[in-house]
């Protein structure tokens, strides 16, 4: 498939083989597309650029996203290297793992900067150093979860911070579609990946997502990639300002049959 063949862009956040990162990544490159990295710090290094070098990539680039000046160097960086560029996905997420326990009521002031810093507030960082070197017709995505519509259990600041960055979406989407550049979030069903593990209780999302789901199953790390690859391609060429779910339908739904079913008998 050429779906991509010719378009560059960058990809923050992939980890490892199993995240929604890489699974957007895998259907980019799969596609055609010249995809550069970033990682967060050296310790991220030893598990990235294994992933990038496989793919090809030309710029493989330690960044921390709460620091204007690296994501500056990364993007200077990138125009060095590709030129204009087509697509840019924003995967980073971060909360300590106090704040995803217990009451939501007990986040601390620190754990909520820190969430809406590295979650929320690097997406417009990301947007306004990219914007100069992104073609017309170009993409911005950024991953969110239910989690910033419902309360989720132990989700806490993470929802608050999901509903930050889908709220910044929309303001940048009206800033940047002018120039012809898309902004949106996808937001994935819960994937068993290393940042959700990290999540108390995240196995009984996972049960959930499967009761509540239309389709009677979750997400595949495949579905994810899919649905990023049609944000950043040229088939959502008319999609801006849109959170699109990809959740085989929980978002959608009050309660499945089953859980009626459940709640019924108890009665």
């Amino acid at each position: 498939m050429d779906l991509m063949k010719g378009k560059k862009g960058i990809i923050f956040g992939v980890s490892n083989t199993h995240g929604i990162a890489y699974g957007i990544a895998k259907q980019l490159h799969e596609a055609g597309a010249d995809i550069a990295f970033s990682y967060a710090g050296e310790a991220m290094e030893k598990r990235v650029r294994p992933i990038a070098e496989s793919m090809g990539a030309k710029l493989i680039m330690s960044c921390d996203v709460t620091k204007e000046d690296e994501v500056a160097a990364v993007f200077k960086e990138v125009e060095k290297v590709y030129g204009k560029i087509d697509f840019v996905v924003h995967a980073v997420a971060f909360a300590p793992k106090e704040a995803l326990m217990g009451r939501f009521i007990d986040t601390t002031k620190d754990a909520w900067d820190t969430a809406l810093g590295v979650s929320a507030f690097s997406l417009v960082t990301v947007a306004k150093y990219a914007e100069p070197i992104m073609n017309e017709g170009s993409s911005i995505l950024a991953l969110t979860y239910l989690g910033s519509i419902l309360s989720v259990p132990s989700y806490n600041v993470m929802g608050v911070a999901k509903a930050a960055l889908e709220s910044a979406m929309r303001f940048l989407a009206v800033d940047l579609g002018p120039k012809g550049i898309r902004v949106n979030c996808l937001s994935s069903g819960p994937v068993k990946t290393l940042a959700s593990m990290g999540i108390s209780g995240f196995s009984k999302m996972l049960k959930a997502a499967v009761l509540r789901s239309p389709l009677d199953k979750n997400v595949s790390l495949d579905d994810v990639g899919k649905a990023g690859l049609y944000l950043a391609s040229d088939l959502s060429s008319g999609t801006t300002g849109e959170v699109v779910y990809c959740d085989c339908g929980c978002h959608s739904a009050y309660a499945s049959a089953e859980e009626m079913d459940i709640l019924g008998s108890a009665e």
